[in-house]
């Protein structure tokens, strides 16, 4: 399938590591806002051509696919331009800015006979499996405690006077949508959406969320989850869960390679998880989003579970008074 990657930052960088593994994966351009960082991605890792247009990329015949990685803001815009010209899309967390978006992407990726797909790499490797497969032995779950705070190398520029993308509200960017999101999917994938949800944060000087936590209330099921996200702080502690049976720590949700059960008489197991890169995970967003692309089925449990994260995080934000200009009145 020839891609086109829209935006060279790190995380497209990834993508091209990621890439390397799959044989069904071809870059056939890239697109950046100046024809001379484009030039120099495209250089990097021999992609034939080069954008500075979204419309002419839009119209490219040889491209039949595109990785959205600009800032979320332009998530929904890039994406439903995309999708209107016949490619699927795959773009990346978090998917939009809100759900009003999300649903216009998916009408349009509908009404054009294409795929969005959310790159949520943390739900689709093969450690989410093992956690998934393993869940049952610690019996009926009671508590869950997700979290991934990690101190991010932007915050002490920011701590400088210099705000970068992932520090700015009007491009929907901050602790939340870009840390957070690994929470929360999680979350909804294993658990369903929440009956209810609480929520506080720290915002920064320019009102950027830095951290937070959500509560989430399941009434049927009697169980609590705590969401734990941050950009300013770092956390030693796994992700856990809580069962009557025992309870299941997960190091790295967002990339899980190691995964213990520790059971109530004391005893424990490790769970192993063997994967292609245990440092970069992306390689099966990009394997499933080309079989969804494929497939008649295409994208649409994938979709729903990105339609509750964004319905949880929308409401979070709600409550902590974070808005983005792309919410309107």
């Amino acid at each position: 399938m020839n891609f086109a990657i829209i935006g060279t930052n790190f995380i497209s960088d990834w993508f091209m590591a990621a890439g390397k593994h799959c044989e069904k994966l071809h870059v056939q351009a890239v697109y950046s806002r100046t024809m001379e960082k484009g030039r120099a991605f495209a250089d990097k890792y021999g992609i034939p051509d080069c954008y500075d247009s979204l419309e002419k990329l839009a119209a490219a015949e040889n491209v039949e696919a595109v990785y959205v990685a600009s800032p979320n803001a332009f998530h929904a815009s890039q994406s439903i331009q995309m999708l209107e010209a016949g490619k699927h899309v795959l773009c990346e967390k978090s998917i939009a800015s809100n759900e009003k978006e999300l649903q216009a992407m998916l009408a349009a990726a509908d009404e054009n006979q294409v795929i969005i797909m959310e790159a949520m790499r943390s739900v689709l490797d093969p450690g989410f499996a093992a956690i998934v497969e393993h869940l049952p032995k610690i019996g009926k779950v009671r508590r869950a405690t997700v979290q991934y705070c990690q101190y991010s190398s932007r915050y002490d520029k920011f701590k400088d006077g210099i705000i970068e993308n992932a520090f700015k509200p009007e491009l929907s960017n901050g602790s939340l949508m870009d840390i957070g999101v690994y929470c929360v999917h999680p979350m909804v994938k294993l658990f369903g959406k929440p009956d209810e949800i609480s929520a506080i944060g720290i915002k920064l000087h320019n009102g950027v969320d830095g951290m937070g936590t959500i509560t989430a209330k399941y009434e049927e099921q009697g169980m609590l989850v705590e969401l734990i996200y941050s950009k300013i702080t770092d956390s030693a502690l796994p992700t856990q869960i809580q069962g009557e049976k025992g309870c299941m720590m997960i190091e790295e949700i967002y990339n899980a390679n190691r995964i213990t059960i520790q059971y109530r008489d004391k005893s424990r197991e490790e769970i192993k998880v063997d994967k292609i890169d245990p440092n970069n995970n992306m390689y099966y967003e990009i394997e499933e989003f080309i079989r969804a692309a494929e497939s008649a089925e295409g994208a649409r449990e994938h979709n729903q579970y990105s339609l509750w994260e964004m319905q949880v995080m929308d409401e979070a934000r709600r409550q902590m008074g974070i808005i983005f200009p792309a919410d309107g009145n």
